[in-house]
């Protein structure tokens, strides 16, 4: 195989040795700095060609063809510039990490199109690249609305594709901290459980083995309190809302998670003794006690390893105080 890029038009020769790949494997392979899913989206909107001829993603190689790759000028995003203050622990032209606050999401979705992470990314950062042929930021993983701490964030697509692939081979770190209901009785355990689409509630995730992936979360027990545990967390894999299903299965949903905590539930089973405090200390978080601690990679361009901690936001200092002084 050999390689030209020139004007964004890049072309590939492809050796016998790589007879029988599929196309969109063949070029995920290669140096063109595109993830693969915006590789299949190029195929798709026929930018890619061999030999001359527009191919299907699934296309076997014949091996000595040459494949053509072109890659359009990123577009503008639809989202919009606002400037919204950033908590930014690391920063350089290749990508930035951002401690987030409990309550802003991450990407604009129906009926939240501003006022997110990304809308605050788009105003901070001024040296963008086209992340997946838009330009805008690239969230390499997301943490839910009500869940605080530490992301990363790539700004161009070879950093994004370089992150993509450490999360996918489990070299990129990240470690939470939450309070969950009951006392934990395991100093530490594995909780090893596919998580997919809930079948009876389609806006929820739930450990399922019916169009499931592989999930993995490791726990240790920080310190049990009478009614409530602070556990750490360790996450193998990232599946959507992963540590809030997987706590809620064991019994231990997380504090305060709106979907899968069972608050009123977990109230009415509490002796009378603790259902005031329990109440008071509902009503001092601010979204479910959840928060992304620590994270640790690999610097793409620079080959160095970066690790990062914050502390527990305010509300999740002050519930651990109400625990420790009135228990």
């Amino acid at each position: 195989m050999t390689a030209d890029n020139i004007d964004r038009r890049i072309a590939l020769s492809v050796s016998s040795v790589e007879k029988g790949l599929r196309l969109d494997v063949f070029l995920s392979g290669e140096k063109t700095g595109c993830s693969r899913s915006r590789l299949q989206q190029l195929i798709r909107q026929g930018y890619v060609t061999v030999d001359g001829s527009p191919r299907r993603a699934s296309y076997a190689l014949k091996g000595s063809e040459t494949v053509l790759v072109f890659i359009p000028e990123p577009v503008e995003s639809t989202a919009n510039p606002e400037e919204i203050p950033l908590d930014i622990l690391f920063e350089d032209k290749h990508l930035l990490v951002v401690n987030k606050p409990a309550g802003m999401i991450v990407h604009p979705a129906c009926g939240n199109y501003s006022g997110t992470l990304v809308n605050a990314l788009l105003f901070h950062c001024k040296d963008l690249s086209g992340i997946g042929g838009v330009l805008r930021p690239g969230i390499v993983h997301r943490l839910d609305k009500d869940t605080s701490g530490l992301l990363v964030v790539a700004k161009d697509d070879q950093t994004h594709l370089a992150l993509s692939q450490q999360l996918q081979k489990r070299t990129l770190f990240r470690f939470y901290q939450a309070f969950v209901w009951g006392v934990v009785e395991e100093s530490d355990g594995t909780i090893e459980a596919p998580v997919g689409r809930s079948p009876s509630d389609r806006k929820k995730m739930a450990v399922t083995w019916q169009r499931c992936r592989t999930a993995i979360t490791h726990f240790t027990v920080m310190e049990r309190f009478d009614f409530i545990s602070q556990v750490s967390l360790k996450l193998e894999t990232g599946r959507t809302h992963q540590i809030r299903v997987h706590l809620s299965h064991i019994g231990h949903p997380v504090l305060g998670d709106p979907q899968y905590g069972g608050r009123n539930k977990r109230l009415k089973s509490l002796s009378p003794r603790f259902r005031p405090l329990a109440e008071s200390i509902l009503g001092v978080i601010s979204g479910q006690a959840l928060h992304a601690a620590r994270l640790g990679l690999v610097h793409p361009q620079t080959g160095k390893y970066l690790e990062f901690s914050v502390e527990m936001p305010r509300d999740m200092q002050k519930l651990k105080e109400m625990l420790t002084t009135q228990l």
